[in-house]
């Protein structure tokens, strides 16, 4: 079939114009701007809250390396180097930080930087200081919180139902820690209820923490209690594997401190806030302000067992408690 002129002209016009916009929005689809986070963390069982910032920011769209790039700095324990690399990561011009745990949440404050800040904080923001209202935060941060440090006495209980005969809990905390001051105040209160001498050791350093937990023993402590504190539980790994050498129960305040061979935890999984932190995130690059964007409560706990790590140490957990675990480890 021959078109008459007119309309093949027409016809041309046309398909140029539809491929021609085609490859305009391939184009612009390529070239779409990825957006660069930020983020600091202690080390430790906190790097897994990296693991679900990742995936719930993959749910939303940005996958990290295509339209989103997290800059990762561990810190590895050395919690007097995050305004430093705050002001770092601002400089090299990210859109946004995550900040990961109380301490280092109000560390990146006191940096002055300038860009929004989605934080992690296992203890009351407003009580911290890190914002002024859970409704309407009014400063240039927002996030998840948790009452991680709320649950001290829980934890003390569940362990002295693990170790029904304990006498004595040990704790190594950093005095420089707000949180760990706060939680230690809760744990002697607790500790006195339930019966047992609470000992407590300082520790401002992980060469400090490292030689703490080397030089303890079963007549100072018949378990070891883990408060919060960014900077001791960045050393999880040590933690554990002192502890299991020294047959010593232990109890933290997350699962992956349990998957590393602690013997138990309750608390809630930093996967998961990070996950969760993800929304806020997304939610400030769209252009929602940090300071008009609700605290969001995170509240589903659950206690951890390790099995294995009972039978190394020679512990055998009570039927109740292993009827009430979320998970058991094997």
């Amino acid at each position: 079939m021959t078109w008459p002129r007119h309309v093949a002209k027409l016809a041309n016009l046309a398909l140029g114009c539809v491929v021609g916009v085609a490859l305009t929005a391939g184009a612009d689809a390529q070239n779409v701007k990825a957006r660069h986070i930020g983020v600091l963390v202690p080390g430790g069982p906190y790097v897994t809250a990296i693991d679900g910032l990742r995936d719930g920011l993959k749910e939303l769209g940005l996958e990290d390396g295509k339209q989103a790039v997290l800059h990762v700095r561990d810190l590895k324990g050395d919690l007097g180097s995050v305004e430093v690399e705050a002001r770092a990561l601002e400089q090299q011009k990210v859109d946004l930080i995550v900040s990961v745990t109380t301490s280092v949440s109000l560390a990146t404050r006191r940096s002055g930087v300038k860009v929004p800040i989605v934080f992690y904080a296992g203890s009351d923001p407003v009580e911290a200081g890190l914002v002024r209202s859970f409704a309407k935060p009014g400063v240039n941060m927002t996030g998840v919180y948790s009452r991680v440090s709320d649950l001290t006495a829980k934890r003390l209980q569940l362990l002295k139902e693990i170790v029904p005969d304990l006498k004595r809990v040990a704790t190594l905390y950093d005095p420089n820690s707000a949180v760990a001051r706060r939680t230690l105040a809760a744990a002697r209160e607790a500790s006195q209820q339930l019966g047992f001498e609470y000992v407590e050791r300082q520790v401002r350093s992980v060469a400090e923490l490292t030689q703490a937990l080397h030089a303890l023993t079963h007549d100072e402590a018949g378990a070891l209690f883990l408060v919060s504190g960014a900077m001791v539980s960045s050393q999880t790994p040590t933690i554990v594997s002192t502890a299991k050498a020294k047959r010593l129960p232990t109890m933290f305040y997350e699962r992956s401190a349990v998957a590393a061979g602690g013997l138990a935890s309750y608390g809630v999984s930093y996967y998961e806030v990070g996950r969760l932190a993800a929304k806020h995130v997304q939610r400030v690059l769209s252009g929602t302000p940090a300071a008009d964007l609700p605290i969001e409560s995170y509240d589903r706990f659950e206690l951890v067992l390790n099995a294995r790590t009972a039978r190394e140490i020679g512990l055998k957990i009570p039927a109740s408690i292993l009827g009430r675990a979320d998970q058991v480890l094997e």
